[in-house]
């Protein structure tokens, strides 16, 4: 089967080099000519396309294994961009769609740990984005017999992806004590993830892509700030964080919840690389 990444970025090229280990060539489809000229030291046959505006060549699709990475849309409630790549491609399907959702599907689960069972009532219109697309792609696979695999995942670090900015302005971190819970995963395993999905997934089934290993936001900058030998931000009370941090970090202290990634390692046999930010955050120098 051929091989399509919508969305071919940081993690979409981890995966492609996962691909082409094993002798499989990948097509990667990306908006600018910049990104289309990033791919070609990956080893990856660029297709640029507007999503918004152009769909994919007919029968590129037809019968691949398709990895959706693409970002929805900044604002609203539903997933457009998802819906017209879909309804081009339903008279001729592919065969797999392995689709990067979000765990803020989940909404607020007051830092319980929780699986891919637990009620799906996001809070922020990110995740009612994610969850409309899932919706989507459930009536795609029961119309087309298309497989689709749902991957929910929470922050992702890497290299080039630490907070660095945000420390050397000296933002102010909330107090531990005060801090919830959240979840992440490095851009390495989640490109593993993106493969044992495409490989060893059950069809309408969605899996939580994480580390297993869930601690603070406050303590994962801390974490950070020392490996970049930064000076640690100061530390302030939940209440007064609401002044100084984004509205999207926000949204991650205020849908605190510790992920179950049971079904990643027993049914998708993942061995996660870097099960905690210990292992993890050193590759980020490298």
């Amino acid at each position: 089967m051929s091989v399509v990444v919508i969305g071919c970025g940081d993690v979409g090229q981890r995966l492609a080099a996962r691909y082409r280990a094993i002798g499989q060539p990948v097509t990667g489809i990306v908006r600018t000519a910049e990104s289309a000229a990033a791919l070609a030291p990956a080893g990856v046959q660029a297709l640029t396309l507007d999503l918004d505006r152009e769909a994919p060549p007919a029968g590129l699709l037809d019968g691949a294994v398709v990895h959706y990475h693409a970002p929805p849309p900044r604002e609203g409630t539903r997933e457009p961009r998802l819906q017209r790549l879909l309804a081009g491609a339903r008279s001729a399907p592919p065969a797999r769609l392995v689709y990067i959702s979000t765990s803020a599907v989940y909404g607020d689960c007051q830092g319980r740990w929780i699986d891919e069972t637990a009620p799906l009532t996001p809070r922020t219109d990110r995740g009612r984005r994610r969850l409309d697309a899932e919706h989507q792609l459930a009536a795609f696979a029961e119309a087309t017999g298309a497989e689709v695999v749902v991957l929910r995942v929470p922050g992702i670090y890497g290299p080039g992806r630490l907070p660095v900015a945000r420390l050397q302005a000296g933002t102010p971190l909330v107090l531990p004590a005060q801090c919830p819970p959240t979840n992440r995963i490095h851009a390495d395993d989640l490109a593993g993830a993106c493969l044992a999905a495409a490989q060893h997934g059950r069809a309408g089934r969605a899996y939580n892509v994480s580390d297993g290993n869930p601690t603070s936001m406050t303590d994962y900058f801390l974490q950070v700030a020392d490996l970049l030998g930064l000076p640690r931000p100061p530390l302030v009370t939940l209440a007064e964080a609401r002044q100084h941090l984004s509205p999207m970090l926000m949204s991650f202290l205020e849908e605190s919840k510790r992920l179950d990634n049971t079904r990643l390692r027993e049914e998708l046999g993942l061995l996660l690389r870097y099960p905690t930010l210990a292992d993890g955050l050193p590759s980020c120098l490298l």
